[in-house]
């Protein structure tokens, strides 16, 4: 197994097993809020899927599935119009709509979502939102008294599938292997400031059009890159969107540390003779077990 091979079947041991249990389960949600509030029975009419799923970036670790679930705009009018925290009572009219199907579920509304958790670990996040004219999208918010907030995920998406067609489809792998690296090593990273770092670093990479054989080089080069990242830097804007994305502590250390480790892999792959077993076992240190031995 050469090179190639190692980052070809480190990815695919990334992948997600079990999608279609999170495609049933997406549809289940649509199906019960399109038939109380837009009187159909449509599995798919009025959501999106959102956040790291949204933009294909999800590993098999994947916890939270977000989800919009588009409201007709006359219930915007009525929350806004309600006496006292609208966007509470918003929520919690949601809520119990997807209890019914999902009655035994410990369902609860926590400040902007519905969270409808899976004893399998997975929980969903599904945001009740009313769609506006640019298609971004107004939803509630119940803290602090309530108020009403506008997100934006459909240029997010649409930017990170664009990029990865146009560097041969090989920013979505990057994305992917990085949250294996922020959970093997405990980085305080968002996954959209992931994407949002891997975005802007592949723009100009010049082995952006590469294949596996040189992904040992891109996840050096991007460590070295997150590394040099200004620590003072408070936020970033996310691709398509232009949304902050705020850090959630400092990654630039443990990408430090990794780009050195990187380097240490790299020069046993080059070795004559070479030192597979070495090398991958740097991988390791980095990526955790996923990475072939």
């Amino acid at each position: 197994m050469g090179l190639g091979d190692w980052f070809s079947t480190f990815n695919g041991n990334l992948l997600i097993a079990d999608g279609g249990t999170i495609t049933a389960r997406y549809k289940n949600l649509t199906r019960r809020l399109n038939t109380d509030y837009w009187t159909t029975t449509s599995d798919t009419s009025h959501s999106l899927y959102v956040g790291s799923y949204g933009r294909n970036t999800a590993t098999k670790a994947i916890s939270d599935v977000d989800m919009i679930m588009q409201l007709p705009d006359s219930l915007f009018g009525q929350y806004s119009n309600y006496k006292g925290n609208g966007q509470s009572a918003l929520l919690q009219a949601v809520k119990k709509s997807v209890e019914k199907t999902y009655a035994t579920t410990s369902i609860r509304a926590d400040g902007q979502v519905i969270l409808i958790p899976f004893n399998d670990g997975i929980t969903f996040e599904l945001v009740p939102a009313f769609l506006n004219k640019d298609y971004s999208y107004t939803f509630p918010d119940a803290n602090n008294g309530g108020t009403w907030r506008t997100t934006n995920p459909r240029p997010e998406i649409e930017a990170i599938r664009t990029r990865n067609a146009s560097c041969n489809y090989n920013l979505i792998p990057l994305c992917r292997m990085m949250r294996a690296w922020k959970r093997e090593w405990v980085v305080p990273i968002s996954g959209l400031l992931i994407d949002t770092l891997a975005y802007q670093f592949i723009e100009n990479y010049q082995y952006r059009d590469k294949s596996y054989f040189y992904y040992d080089w891109m996840c050096r080069d991007f460590f070295k890159w997150m590394a040099e990242q200004d620590e003072s830097q408070e936020f970033w804007r996310a691709p398509g969107s232009g949304q902050y994305v705020w850090g959630k502590g400092l990654f630039q250390y443990k990408a430090k540390r990794c780009y050195n480790i990187a380097l240490e892999a790299i020069n046993y792959e080059m070795a004559n003779p070479k030192r597979e077993w070495s090398a991958k076992r740097k991988w390791r240190e980095i990526f955790g077990s996923d990475f072939p031995s």
